[in-house]
């Protein structure tokens, strides 16, 4: 039976999910442990894991350098985000981000603050296109050159969709719904057909007969997330602190920057200075 020595920010519930998978294994850690009110946990507490050996979890946070996402600090990161939200991706990010060399503590900062961003704190994992005729001029005025033209595409996202995105990014011409099928999705939203075909062959998914997986399936969310943050040498710039060189590969511009770095500052706290982390 392993022994785990409580730490800063856990709860019997992000230790239940560390160890067993499952956030409701809590009660048998209580029972275990004679612990009368479960959500009391004192910090240096040496508590007994039923059924779990000595090295049961070991591999899995040698990669991260010990590194663990836990329920509590992605809640201090994402403030906005639910409970049922953060479950949702808490395990595959624990499982796929050491297999793309995102595990010390800058690289980790740097993702999640940036995923933290892109998903509206995993509120949104596809594109938002319901324009309205004010906005297609303001965003994609190259696309809708005149009042008339937004107006007849205005709160149409589909629509919307195949025009701005019709003819680039491997898509076909705006007849053929590339733009719809290969919108923005995921945690960093993939877009495009040429993004689509690239990150399923190398993840083994068929993205290109299935795209709504990167919205429906949480762990090919985290993976095409964490691929696109590979194949765009993004922990080079994690590496060097360089926000702005992240933002730009991601954005292609400076486009919620300031929102962008307030995540970092807190993802940095977790990480860097260890508030709420289990290491």
């Amino acid at each position: 039976m392993k022994k785990y020595t409580i730490k800063a920010g856990d709860t019997l519930g992000s230790i239940a999910k560390t160890f067993y998978k499952d956030a409701m294994k809590y009660k048998e850690i209580a029972e275990a442990n004679n612990i009368v009110n479960p959500n009391i946990v004192i910090p240096g507490q040496e508590i007994l894991l039923p059924g779990i050996k000595d090295d049961a979890v070991s591999n899995d946070t040698k990669h991260t350098g010990g590194l663990v996402l836990t329920l509590d600090c992605l809640s201090y990161i994402m403030p906005q985000a639910s409970e049922e939200n953060i479950w949702k991706y808490l395990e595959a990010l624990n499982s796929q981000l050491p297999k793309f060399g995102i595990n010390t503590p800058l690289r980790m900062a740097h993702f999640i603050a940036q995923i933290g961003h892109e998903s509206g704190s995993f509120k949104y994992n596809s594109e938002n296109l319901n324009y309205s005729e004010k906005a297609l001029r303001a965003v994609f005025g190259k696309y809708f050159p005149s009042d008339e033209l937004a107006q007849a595409y205005a709160r149409q996202p589909e629509k919307i969709a195949n025009r701005v995105y019709a003819n680039r990014m491997k898509n076909g011409d705006e007849a053929s719904g590339d733009g719809w099928k290969f919108r923005g999705r995921g945690l960093i939203q993939l877009t495009g057909r040429d993004n689509y075909t690239q990150c399923g062959f190398a993840l083994k998914l068929d993205l290109i007969n299935q795209p709504e997986l990167l919205a429906n399936d949480a762990n090919a969310a985290v993976e095409a997330a964490a691929w696109f943050w590979n194949s765009r040498e993004l922990n080079a710039f994690a590496d060097k602190d360089d926000i702005k060189g992240i933002t730009r590969r991601i954005n292609g511009g400076y486009n919620g920057l300031e929102d962008r770095e307030a995540y970092l500052v807190r993802a940095k706290e977790i990480f860097i200075n260890h508030k709420h982390m289990i290491v």
